[in-house]
């Protein structure tokens, strides 16, 4: 009888995989996100033409003073990153050597580094580290299908960067400057802005077609938007662009990842429990990732206070949303930026169309 089941398992396996018909990434999805620019630009101008800046006075001044926009945007994709990679066994052995090392540099830099180095070196570090990687990611898509010669793309994703850095940083320490310094990134930041707008004049003649002209110029104006927004002093839609847009596209490539990967049997303890469930495949990562934000971010910290001052009498503050949190950050920034290339574990189950 055992044997009669386990033929009937296997031809229902076999038949499954027959019928299954893997996901892909469309380019056309991915530059559909970047409708949040003229979202956020409609809004400004609504806010300013007829709402007398209603939104412009009572938005924060930076998006991490929602917990909500925590919860939404930031900190799920950088633990479904983690998830996706420490729920496989194969990609853990794989990646190691690449996270034990990057481990230590982190202690090395953050533990030791902090007693002699000031603290608005590490910020600009991080906030270089934090734009490069996030406007990397956009960039790598668009080279996709924008085949662009090597010294345009990293012109282009150069200048990207050095403008969003300021603007960054004049965004999160707007209260920390003085106005002459916060004058001069303005300054700086508009002419790298100008300048990453006359470079991409020059260089779109190489794409040839519609969809790469596309990633070449919503790249521009994502940063062009948000420096706009930033000398408006619209914050939070400043910021509120290239995070969605980034957050989006990676949960986007997660999720095809995952459903092509665990479809016709699951790889893993987690997609075994969820099939147990029935639970669906779009919902695995996206559900545990924003559950486990909403719950570190309004609950961590508390938590391991109360923990710590039970246990040993010492109360340690924001152990979780810095120190967790901003290791697996580090971390994500780290791994994101070889776990998709072309040849690794994960891109195997990832395909591309139109």
């Amino acid at each position: 009888m055992s044997d009669v089941l386990l033929l009937s398992q296997e031809k229902e396996k076999e038949e499954k995989i027959k019928q299954f018909t893997p996901l892909s990434v469309s380019f056309r999805v991915l530059l559909g996100l970047y409708l949040i620019i003229p979202l956020c630009l409609l809004l400004y101008g609504l806010d300013t033409l007829f709402w007398q800046g209603w939104l412009h006075d009572n938005l924060p001044t930076r998006p991490t003073h929602f917990l909500l926009f925590q919860v939404l945007f930031g900190t799920p994709h950088i633990l479904a990153s983690a998830i996706l990679l420490a729920s496989n066994q194969a990609y853990l052995q794989y990646y190691k050597n690449h996270l034990l090392w990057v481990t230590l540099a982190i202690m090395v830099v953050f533990g030791v580094g902090s007693l002699f180095i000031p603290y608005r070196v590490f910020y600009l570090a991080v906030a270089t580290w934090t734009v490069f990687h996030v406007l990397k990611q956009q960039h790598g898509v668009a080279r996709g299908v924008c085949h662009l010669p090597n010294w345009a793309h990293r012109t282009l994703l150069g200048l990207s960067v050095a403008a969003g850095v300021l603007i960054y940083i004049g965004i999160f320490l707007h209260t920390s400057l003085s106005a002459q310094i916060l004058a001069q990134i303005q300054q700086a930041a508009g002419i790298l802005t100008v300048l990453l707008l006359l470079c991409a004049l020059s260089v779109q003649r190489y794409v040839t077609n519609w969809l790469g002209k596309g990633f070449l110029w919503m790249n521009v104006f994502l940063v062009v938007s948000s420096f706009y927004l930033y000398v408006q002093s619209y914050y939070f839609f400043a910021i509120l662009m290239p995070r969605l847009v980034h957050d989006a596209t990676a949960y986007i490539f997660y999720v095809t990842h995952d459903y092509n990967k665990h479809a016709t049997a699951p790889q893993n303890a987690l997609y075994r429990v969820a099939a147990r469930y029935r639970l669906s495949l779009f919902c695995v990562l996206p559900l545990l990732s924003f559950s486990l934000a909403f719950f570190l971010q309004a609950y961590g910290d508390a938590a391991v206070s109360w923990l710590t001052v039970q246990l040993f009498g010492v109360e340690i503050r924001k152990a979780v949303t810095l120190g967790i949190l901003g290791y697996l950050a580090l971390i994500h920034y780290y791994t994101e930026a070889i776990t998709w290339k072309i040849g690794s574990p994960y891109r195997q189950f990832i395909a591309f169309s139109k």
